[in-house]
């Protein structure tokens, strides 16, 4: 029920189990279907289809990030410039206006002062990243060249292509579909909602940045309760497949990229199903922001859950509005919400990672972990020791730390480091800007980095010694 204190819904009672007897189901007609299948078929081909590119193989929506940003990057650089300003401009009118100036709403703008504090600080930092201007140290390839022609680059451009192409699959049928079949695992394992695999699937092969997008549009719809959010903003918010990809290159280990990857895979599976138990995630509220939209209560075999899947996404098509309108509306969506948290990433990221590669901090704190490291049986554990830590400023840098170290501490870190999830360079801020109504904050965040980090650690020591004793690292 509605609270008017505070605009949250709850949903008072856990309805009980419909059979498929009891749903009545979307008369399924031919236009409806074909506008649903085009749409899926769109969805799955752009986010998910392999296809051959430069020697390797990859997905059509990393072709044409990685087309935008390599041909075109001055162009994507003042880009990327304008949004920040923009973004910062924007929330500062929307503070000044109580959300409104000159008669234009702005309340999509309104934040915390120190989110607006951060955005004003991004109109600052933009232009000195751009134009290369102040000190060397703040251009090196680990700190402002990889936050700028990286990270600000890359999310600058996967928003808002990828919100086009995610909207046409959600709106059109999409959601209802993955989210209804996925629902006798998502529920009973992580306690979300079926339709939250497609916000992990669209991070799996795309980006973390197009599954949090996917996640406010579904949290603002009434599909999500806070809980629901915090959950899967912090551990479904995975690095893509291509990313992992990287790290194991970087490594000099790529023939075990399967090996790292379904290690990787478990990790987060495994992560999930126990994070979701303790705090902080049990103790957030199941709230709504709006009026709530749960999904259909329901148990049945198999083909009946396809049967559900299939009529909730032909009638989810059939009212939707078309494919013009749905790529309109979702670049639109993600212009906007890159101004929203493009300043963040780049201020946040920035300090991260000069804290990192100037000052001994991640070294004095990963101390205490080598004699851990050294028990578990993981080689070179001075050097993996502060590689644990210094995760939480981006995920990249523990993989610099251990380039030159022993087959089994590169496995163990490039399984570590794509698994940690929270750092901040990136999803730590974005996901705090994103998120503010849950709320989740910087405080939570750093909880879980070192609860994943806890977990992970003997786990991945045990996975190491597993693949080795199996002859997989050899």
């Amino acid at each position: 029920m509605a609270t008017e204190q505070d605009r949250t819904w709850t949903v008072d009672t856990e309805p009980r189990d419909k059979s498929i007897d009891d749903i009545d189901l979307h008369e399924i007609r031919g236009q409806p279907v074909v506008k649903f299948v085009t749409a899926f078929l769109i969805g799955a081909v752009f986010f998910l289809v392999p296809v051959p590119y430069n020697g390797e193989l990859t997905v059509p929506f990393d072709i044409v990030v990685s087309t935008i940003t390599g041909t075109f990057p001055n162009a994507v650089g003042v880009y990327a410039l304008s949004i920040i300003v923009a973004g910062g401009v924007l929330t500062t009118l929307a503070t000044i206006g109580d959300g409104e100036f000159a008669g234009y709403d702005l309340s999509y703008f309104e934040t915390s002062t120190a989110f607006w504090l951060l955005r004003v600080a991004g109109i600052v930092v933009a232009p000195l990243m751009f134009f290369k201007l102040g000190p060397g140290w703040l251009h090196t390839p680990g700190t402002g060249g990889l936050m700028w022609g990286t990270l600000v680059y890359s999310v600058g451009v996967i928003i808002p292509i990828g919100a086009v192409f995610i909207t046409i699959f959600v709106e059109l049928g999409g959601l209802e579909f993955v989210g209804t079949l996925a629902r006798p695992i998502m529920r009973p394992l992580f306690k979300i909602p079926g339709r939250a695999a497609l916000d992990s699937l669209a991070s799996w092969v795309g980006s973390y940045s197009v599954g949090l997008y996917v996640t406010r549009n579904v949290f603002e719809q009434g599909g999500y309760n806070k809980r629901d959010v915090f959950t899967i903003a912090t551990c479904f918010s995975t690095v893509s497949i291509g990313f992992v990809g990287v790290v194991a290159a970087t490594l000099d280990i790529l023939q075990l990229f399967p090996v790292v990857f379904g290690a990787y895979f478990l990790c987060v599976i495994i992560t999930a199903a126990i994070l979701v138990r303790v705090p902080p995630i049990s103790t957030t509220p199941q709230e709504y922001i709006t009026e709530p939209d749960p999904e259909t209560a329901f148990s049945g075999s198999l083909s009946e859950y396809v049967r559900l899947a299939l009529s909730e996404a032909v009638q989810k098509a059939d009212e939707g509005e078309s494919f013009l309108e749905a790529a309109k509306r979702g670049f639109v969506d993600g212009l906007k919400l890159t101004m929203l948290i493009l300043g963040t990433i780049l201020t946040v990221g920035l300090a991260a990672t000069l804290l990192s590669a100037n000052t001994p901090i991640f070294d004095i704190l990963g101390k205490p972990l080598t004699p851990v490291i050294a028990a578990l049986g993981i080689p070179n554990a001075e050097t993996v020791a502060p590689a644990t830590i210094v995760g939480i400023t981006e995920m990249y840098v523990p993989v610099l730390l251990v380039t030159e170290t022993a087959l089994k501490a590169k496995f163990f870190i490039a399984v570590l480091a794509v698994s940690q999830l929270i750092f901040f360079s990136s999803v730590g801020p974005m996901t705090m800007d994103m998120f503010s109504d849950v709320p989740i904050r910087f405080r939570d965040l750093v909880a879980m980095f070192v609860m994943r980090t806890i977990i992970l650690i003997p786990l991945i020591a045990g996975m190491t010694h597993a693949a080795a004793a199996l002859g997989l690292l050899g």
